[in-house]
């Protein structure tokens, strides 16, 4: 998914909704902070959305513009309309939100993780397709090591969890720095 194509999201999603601010949770918030991310990171064709004053509208921008809706034959994006705890994500996390609001947009914004809170959310579901979405944001330097482990210690969940999602970080970063 292209920038332009999450900021239509976002602007079909306040059609939907009438609301004006959206959470973005998924891999596409990486086009907050990078609107011309690496394509490895872009293969998504789904934004994970809910809408930030009344999350229970997430519901209705699942049925209109939703995986296999008119808008997803017609464009080949979606918008997948989730609740806000479908992602496990760090403590502080909507102080960092960035922001994307433009023209396109049409009066509405979309609020994108921050890239290591998305690094840590993407570490605590543990996928082998997050694993590599994390591991290509290191291999970037998008994100920074220290940070993210910083982050994921203040992750909502038990120590040993927590332990846990350090030692994939670790890992992670081991097989990248035994890459190059």
């Amino acid at each position: 998914m292209r920038r332009d194509e999450l900021e239509h999201i976002i602007r079909a999603a306040k059609g939907v909704t009438q609301q004006t601010e959206f959470v973005i949770i998924g891999s596409q918030a990486i086009l907050g902070k990078f609107p011309h991310a690496n394509a490895d990171l872009l293969v998504s064709m789904e934004a994970d959305v809910f809408p930030l004053r009344q999350p229970q509208l997430a519901e209705q921008i699942d049925g209109a513009i939703g995986e296999r809706s008119m808008f997803h034959l017609t464009y080949g994006y979606y918008a997948h309309g989730v609740a806000e705890n479908t992602a496990t994500l760090p403590n502080g996390w909507r102080t960092r939100l960035i922001a994307i609001s433009n023209e396109n947009t049409n009066g509405a914004t979309g609020l994108c993780l921050e890239p290591h809170d998305l690094a840590a959310s993407k570490l605590a579901a543990g996928r082998e397709k997050d694993l590599g979405f994390v591991e290509i944001l290191l291999r970037e330097k998008m994100i920074d090591y220290k940070e993210l482990a910083k982050c994921i210690d203040t992750l909502p969940l038990p120590a040993q969890q927590i332990e846990a999602i350090q030692a994939r970080l670790q890992r992670i970063n081991s097989a990248d720095r035994n890459a190059t």
